[in-house]
């Protein structure tokens, strides 16, 4: 049976540079494309990060059945909706690569199962994490600077010590340097890939 190894952690912690070195890393590891209602953001590429859809389509593929998990945010912008679909990108023979929030995390184990799941939590101190996000919103024609601290502050209950407990997860992977944060993390890969 494949394995999903689902990299996740607070906003500008890191987590999308992680997953694309390890996607450059692990070309073996299929990629699980998510969807999402929000906007596209400058240098996204509808169906590389996400496939951007409308609230119409989502409704209709919720109708169909092919929605595993969906959250929805409630932003400065209006609401937002994030969510993995059984559309096919995801079988039992192969291993996967996917990435994002620790409740989409918890709602895959809950439908896989606790053995076909792999996290790979990536934290960064939040001092660090809020230079990167401001420095990432400034970059933005449009910059959202009330939507980046609501992100900011949605995290810090999201991932509480409490809800990464339940879910299980126990290994951190400190992105303070990522060269080191991706030799830890291949070291981790090969003790749970064999």
């Amino acid at each position: 049976m494949g394995r999903i190894y689902y990299v996740m952690g607070k906003s500008a912690s890191g987590k999308d540079t992680v997953y694309k070195a390890l996607r450059d890393r692990h070309p073996e590891f299929l990629a699980v494309v998510p969807y999402t209602t929000r906007p596209i953001r400058e240098g996204e590429r509808n169906g590389v990060e996400y496939y951007f859809v409308t609230e119409q389509q989502m409704n209709k593929m919720r109708d169909e059945g092919k929605i595993i998990e969906l959250r929805s945010y409630h932003t400065q912008y209006g609401v937002w909706n994030y969510f993995t679909a059984d559309d096919g990108q995801i079988d039992a023979e192969h291993d996967y690569l996917m990435i994002g929030t620790l409740e989409s995390y918890d709602a895959l184990r809950t439908y896989f199962g606790n053995e076909k799941m792999v996290p790979i939590y990536i934290e960064v101190e939040d001092g660090l994490r809020l230079e990167r996000a401001l420095e990432r919103e400034r970059r933005q024609n449009v910059p959202k600077y009330s939507e980046m601290c609501r992100r900011f502050l949605a995290d810090e209950k999201d991932f509480s010590e409490e809800n990464l407990s339940r879910a299980g997860i126990i290994k951190r992977f400190e992105n303070k340097d990522l060269e080191n944060c991706l030799d830890e993390i291949e070291r981790y890969l090969k003790v749970c890939y064999t």
